[in-house]
């Protein structure tokens, strides 16, 4: 039996077919063979509404079942398509529904986008004609949405006249950048040892109070600043505490702007109270509101998900619910496609670009369950970070040994960039053999050749920290914004041995290498 888009395509071309004659050319057919499938798949339009709201005589069904998430809805006619949104009548609040499984000719499963509680039989549901659709635009700048698109901030509605539907077909091919490039962050460590590229999907790894936090902070402040982008941040299925947290420090540290429109971040919120159809779909609403940025106005945008393993999760419930027969680990038997039709939207075009950071929660530290196993398959770059270099107090924690980057590649980053890395990361290595030989038998047992590695590796060690713009209000240290080029120059000359009469203390905390020769000049003159 074929489905609604299958009669609609099967119409379609019949119809077209219908209107050739016997003896028609065989270039014709072939064209209208191309064609046919096109209106399947519309370009994603922005075209300038007043609001999302259903449209004038929409099929109009009723309630016949709610079992939990999982609502039925009866139509008499008009069945709406898959991944259509519908909408409850008569309650106070919004509640929206999507289209998941058709049930025979006129009876539709759907995920709710909220909680069901109040909903009875024969309650009416009134089909929008579309899939979700949720603000877009600079109006959502500094302002929380939920996945439905309706600000959560309680500072009024968002004053746009752009929406956009959640979901949407990855570029095609031809609208595609194919060029490498480095995505300059400003942080010495991410730029020198495991840098991003534009457009790229990075996991940031880490457990809780490493830094995961102030690292995303920075990293939208600095993109701000470097690059004049825009960042877009989704919580997904993580605490509303955390969520709260940061919205509070964002403002404090004037990546959000109250009083003004110069905040340069928009936030998206489905946290862990809510129902799996919200959780599944919050991450999808995120990417929406980056690719208007991306593709209307030729941004360079940076995605925040925190946490991709949630939106797996939420997938994983909804297929439950919905009756699919469970895959590996009880996992949904679409994992990669779920996964594959959101990665395949974040990347560069011609336009513009987005760079994801996926913060990435491992279950149970196991590298090969089944959601993170997929999720590395689209990774560009790992940023880990270290409780163990944390607790040396160098922030940011980003362990130089354990993270990668696949643009470390003389080809793309030059040949001085990769050469000072890997020097860097061979000294870092070869201090690290040595630590258990220092922790038995001391500094002295060692040659004079290993001393001046450990001692060179330890000024490395301090000089990958750095004091952030963002926690300036925290440490009273200045923040920095290190260029790619003297980062490589400063620890080309580290390795060089042209810093080894300075003390390690003065490559702590500082931004280029001109400022720890000056605070090494500043120590000396305390000392004497």
């Amino acid at each position: 039996m074929l489905g609604l888009v299958g009669r609609v395509a099967a119409s379609t071309v019949s119809g077209a077919f219908r209107g050739l004659s016997p003896s028609a050319p065989l270039p014709q057919v072939q064209l209208l063979l191309r064609a046919a499938p096109a209106a399947l798949h519309p370009a994603r339009d922005y075209a300038v509404q007043t609001s999302p709201s259903p449209k004038a005589g929409a099929a109009t069904g009723r309630i016949v079942a709610v079992i939990g998430a999982v609502v039925d809805v009866q139509f008499d006619e008009g069945l709406p398509p898959i991944l259509n949104a519908l909408e409850v009548q008569g309650r106070e609040t919004r509640l929206v529904l999507e289209v998941a499984q058709h049930l025979g000719e006129s009876t539709v499963r759907t995920i709710a986008m909220d909680g069901t509680e109040g909903l009875v039989r024969g309650q009416k549901v009134l089909d929008s004609g579309a899939p979700i659709k949720i603000p877009v635009g600079p109006e959502t700048l500094g302002r929380i949405m939920n996945v439905i698109g309706e600000p959560i901030d309680e500072r009024g509605p968002i004053k746009t006249k752009q929406f956009a539907a959640i979901h949407a077909e990855a570029p095609e091919f031809m609208e595609m950048s194919v060029e490498q490039e480095i995505l300059v962050t400003g942080i010495k460590v991410v730029d020198l040892l495991a840098p991003y590229a534009k457009g790229g999907k990075i996991g940031l790894f880490g457990g809780a109070g490493v830094g995961k936090t102030v690292l995303i902070m920075e990293l939208i402040n600095n993109v701000a600043k470097a690059h004049g982008g825009y960042s877009v941040f989704a919580g997904v299925g993580e605490r509303t505490r955390e969520g709260n947290d940061l919205y509070h420090e964002m403002i404090e540290s004037g990546v959000i702007n109250l009083k003004d429109a110069t905040s340069k971040v928009a936030l998206v919120y489905g946290q862990m109270n809510e129902p799996p159809g919200a959780r599944a779909r919050v991450a999808l609403t995120g990417l929406t509101v980056a690719e208007y940025f991306r593709d209307q106005e030729g941004q360079d945008v940076l995605l925040f998900i925190d946490n991709i393993f949630r939106f797996t999760q939420a997938g994983s419930e909804v297929s439950a619910l919905l009756g699919r027969i469970p895959s590996a680990v009880g996992y949904q038997p679409t994992l990669a496609t779920d996964m594959g039709t959101m990665q395949e939207r974040i990347t560069t075009t011609k336009k513009g670009s987005i760079t994801s950071v996926q913060a990435i929660y491992v279950p149970a530290d196991d590298l090969t369950d089944p959601a993170p196993a997929t999720t590395f398959a689209h990774l560009d770059a790992t940023t880990v970070l270290s409780r163990a270099i944390a607790e040396l107090g160098i922030y940011p924690a980003v362990d130089p040994l354990d993270s990668t980057s696949r643009i470390m590649d003389p080809n793309i980053v030059g040949n001085e960039h990769y050469d000072v890395a890997r020097g860097v990361q061979k000294i870092l290595q070869d201090y690290k053999s040595l630590q258990d030989i220092i922790a038995i038998l001391g500094m002295d047992e060692l040659s004079e050749e290993d001393k001046l590695t450990v001692s060179r590796a330890r000024k490395i060690q301090r000089f990958l920290s750095q004091p952030f713009q963002v926690a300036e209000v925290f440490t009273g240290h200045m923040g920095k914004l290190v260029p790619l080029k003297e980062t490589i120059k400063g620890f080309q000359q580290i390795l060089a041995g042209e810093y080894d009469h300075l003390p390690e203390q003065a490559f702590y905390m500082v931004g280029p290498i001109e400022e720890a020769v000056a605070k090494a000049d500043k120590l000396a003159e305390e000392h004497s």
